[in-house]
């Protein structure tokens, strides 16, 4: 390999390591063992030759530079495919004032969305709070939608690791089907 090829390889290797990495370590907090077991084997084979590409060339400072580039390629690409795939559900918590007449969680029902809701006490007066689980995928339109209707409303949104019961068991048992 000539010296730009080189450090293209090595670009590309890390690119495809830290994708693959970063996928895994997300797979892994959604207890996806199998599927991070697989893709950790393709993770290990690219790191190996990348690290071999470079250590091989180790006196030329342009591979090390490719390979930073390369690693910061992959976090950038890594971050980018985890979004795409939205894998899981959020958790929303949902604050407006309460004028005791609020129709948002009957809306957010309408467009399918489970919804619990209770009145508060806030700073400034009575509030409705809401909490809202859905699938991380739905996550921007739900923000969208919310942003729509009540553009003052303050959101707090988590990641939940396990739930059981309720609105959303029953909806996955009868998608099961």
């Amino acid at each position: 390999m000539n010296g730009l090829e080189t450090v293209l390889t090595i670009i590309v290797m890390n690119i495809v390591y830290v994708s693959l990495f970063t996928i895994r370590i997300i797979l892994v907090m959604k207890s996806r063992r199998l599927l991070a077991s697989f893709i950790s084997m393709f993770e290990v084979f690219a790191y190996l030759m990348g690290l071999n590409i470079v250590l091989s060339n180790i006196d030329k400072p342009l591979n090390l530079a490719a390979y930073c580039v390369g690693w910061g390629g992959g976090v950038w690409l890594g971050i980018k495919i985890e979004e795409w795939l939205a894998l899981g559900y959020s958790t929303l918590q949902i604050v407006v004032e309460s004028d005791g007449s609020s129709s948002l969680p009957a809306l957010l029902r309408e467009r399918g969305f489970g919804v619990t809701n209770w009145l508060a006490e806030g700073r400034d007066g009575p509030r409705l709070v809401m909490e809202v689980l859905t699938k991380r995928s739905l996550e921007k339109h739900l923000l969208k939608l919310i942003q729509e209707i009540a553009p003052r409303a303050f959101v707090i949104s988590y990641e939940p690791r396990a739930f059981r019961g309720g609105f959303w068991t029953k909806r996955l048992k009868q998608d099961q089907r």
